[in-house]
């Protein structure tokens, strides 16, 4: 028996209406709090809470006595144009994963060296046992918690920095510091339920879905500098990759042009 929790019925509803915010969908202003209670079939308390979340996020305003208006601007629309022209200046997965966390916050959890598992040493091409730099961090934006992240670092680079550095600056930018020429990564993505832990932190129900990412970054060289693992609320991530086909008609793909993450 499945013991997967879904998310709380009002996030779910928030959920819709966010992505029919962004469809445009409520330019004549947004249902009634008891039309949205028959739509969702849910209690008035519900439907308040869905709508608190969203103007929080700036998403819509709520005047008494002339119901609720998606806001003069969303903040997707808002960041369209820097994001176009951040674009033209940043390519690639590395410069994007830069910018993303210098507009969020981060919370370091736990620091520490440790002696690397068998896993580790092999995804670092390091030996069973040698040092590296463990970190466990939880990073946001304004709406909350947006993602769990836990990276191994050999200790040889690690050394140049601490959680103090962790705390205020991203760490590839810091790898940079250190003297590494970042090269090329490798990610896998898939899906993933909320333990307890991941749950607590990422302020989700136990068993919601996850993005659950592994991402080995290598140097110029093609040494590779840091794996990390990562948990991503879907509701406030989301991973835009864009392909091109290749090839004769008989031996078409599709291959990446570029690769970008982008957190709401």
């Amino acid at each position: 028996m499945s013991t997967a929790m879904p998310l709380p019925k009002y996030h779910q509803i928030y959920l819709v209406l966010r992505e029919q915010l962004h469809e445009g969908r409520f330019v004549q202003g947004l249902p009634g709090e008891l039309s949205l209670m028959q739509q969702f079939d849910v209690a008035r308390v519900t439907i308040r809470r869905a709508l608190e979340q969203l103007a929080a996020e700036g998403l819509i305003t709520r005047e008494p006595g002339r119901g609720t208006w998606p806001a003069a601007q969303l903040p997707a629309q808002e960041a369209a144009p820097a994001r176009q022209a951040k674009s033209s200046r940043l390519t690639g997965l590395l410069e994007n994963l830069v910018s993303m966390g210098l507009h969020t916050s981060v919370k370091v959890l736990d620091f520490q060296v440790i002696l690397a598992s068998a896993e580790v040493a092999s995804a670092l091409n390091l030996d069973r046992g040698a040092q590296v730099q463990k970190a466990l961090r939880v990073r946001s934006t304004k709406a909350g918690p947006l993602s769990l992240i836990t990276t191994y670092i050999p200790q040889t680079i690690g050394a140049q920095f601490g959680r103090k550095d962790l705390a205020k600056k991203p760490i590839l930018l810091l790898l940079e510091e250190a003297g590494v020429k970042l090269g090329r990564a490798e990610q896998r993505i898939s899906a993933r339920l909320a333990d307890a832990d991941a749950a607590r932190h990422l302020d989700v129900s136990v068993g919601s879905a996850l993005l659950a990412v592994r991402r080995l970054i290598y140097d110029d060289q093609d040494r590779p500098v840091q794996w990390l693992h990562g948990l991503y609320r879907p509701d406030r991530y989301e991973y835009l990759m864009q392909l091109s086909r290749v090839g004769d008609i008989d031996a078409q793909v599709w291959v990446s042009k570029e690769l970008s993450a982008q957190f709401h």
